[in-house]
């Protein structure tokens, strides 16, 4: 018999159910979490009501909650913050650069930074343009920190609980759309008709193959919110033209591990890239310049990024859609490799 599948939502507020249960050194810090709201996306709902001096709603100062959260995971603790929409973390960016990430090295590994920040990214549902923002390339060239995106394929549960137990600071990053969507894990090897493998690792990365990871044509490199538009891109080539693609979806953006992208780069000869950041100094960009540099002798066209265009994200439905990449973007991508069978 099946076991029911639950949105991520359910899975996400579980996870820290059973975190909150299992350690008593952890706390919850953010804006409007308290039950019976239970945060804007409803995350942290019932945590308020179960463990009341352990979860604080705040003010609206996210620099001073960096602050506050720093302090205490310096004190032994294990601080989660949450930072109701991500675009709102370049409040806390000085606590960040000049404080959270440099501190372990500062006092010569005699203290740890223990501390979670746990926020939304991505856009899609119309909330404009200070509240729909992919930022994680702000956080990429910061050294000393943990970057890790959820998806809908990955399993939600477990990254979150690494999470809270790694001994450095951890940006947990989850894309907006993924809450009400189902978590799919695989079943036998496959997440639908693709088949997966998964890395080994605290925050592991996937890779999907419609041919059972014999010939395809191309990598595509992907995470959190775009990994659905990716698996629909890709699925939809397979169906119209007989073209396969591998994809990876990655769940640690820092430190960048890309072992599973260059294996799969070893299959395919070529690489496209794909963010829902905006294009210039992009998480894309990092990954060409990897890669390029470890493998350039399998690569058989120059790299393709696929990402936001460079401005900001509209409300409106229609022009915001314009503004974000697309499936069919990713398509376009792949069928601009030179070197793809037609």
């Amino acid at each position: 018999m099946s076991v029911p599948q639950k949105r991520c939502v359910q899975v996400l507020n579980e996870a820290l159910h059973e975190i909150f249960a299992s350690r008593a050194d952890v706390y919850l810090f953010g804006e409007d979490i308290l039950d019976p709201y239970g945060g804007a996306f409803k995350v942290t709902q019932g945590l308020s009501d179960g463990y009341p001096d352990r979860v604080f709603t705040t003010p609206i100062s996210e620099a001073s909650l960096f602050g506050v959260a720093a302090g205490m995971a310096l004190r032994g603790q294990r601080p989660i913050l949450e930072v109701m929409f991500g675009d709102f973390i370049a409040l806390g960016f000085d606590q960040v650069v000049n404080g959270i990430s440099k501190f372990r090295e500062m006092y010569d590994d005699q203290v740890m930074v223990p501390l979670v920040v746990r926020t939304p990214m991505g856009g899609r549902r119309g909330y404009g343009p200070t509240h729909s923002q992919s930022l994680e390339k702000l956080l990429l060239g910061i050294p000393n920190i943990c970057v890790v995106a959820a998806s809908e394929c990955h399993d939600l549960r477990a990254l979150l609980t690494h999470a809270v137990e790694d001994d450095g600071p951890v940006f947990f990053i989850e894309n907006k759309l993924m809450y009400g969507r189902v978590n799919r894990r695989p079943d036998d090897g496959h997440i639908g008709e693709l088949a997966v493998r998964e890395s080994s690792g605290p925050y592991p990365a996937l890779t999907f193959s419609g041919t059972n990871f014999a010939e395809a044509s191309a990598t595509v490199v992907t995470y959190g919110g775009m990994v659905p538009v990716v698996l629909d891109a890709v699925t939809g080539l397979i169906l119209e033209h007989e073209i396969f693609c591998e994809v990876v979806a990655l769940s640690q953006l820092l430190p960048m591990g890309l072992d599973a992208v260059y294996e799969s780069v070893g299959r395919t000869g070529a690489l496209v890239t794909a963010e829902e950041g905006t294009l210039t100094g992009g998480f894309g960009a990092e990954i060409a310049a990897r890669v390029q540099a470890a493998a350039w002798s399998d690569l058989r066209a120059p790299v393709q990024r696929v990402a936001a265009r460079d401005g900001i994200i509209p409300s409106a439905r229609p022009l915001e859609d314009a503004m974000l990449p697309s499936v069919h973007d990713v398509v376009e991508a792949i069928a601009a490799l030179e070197g793809v069978r037609q």
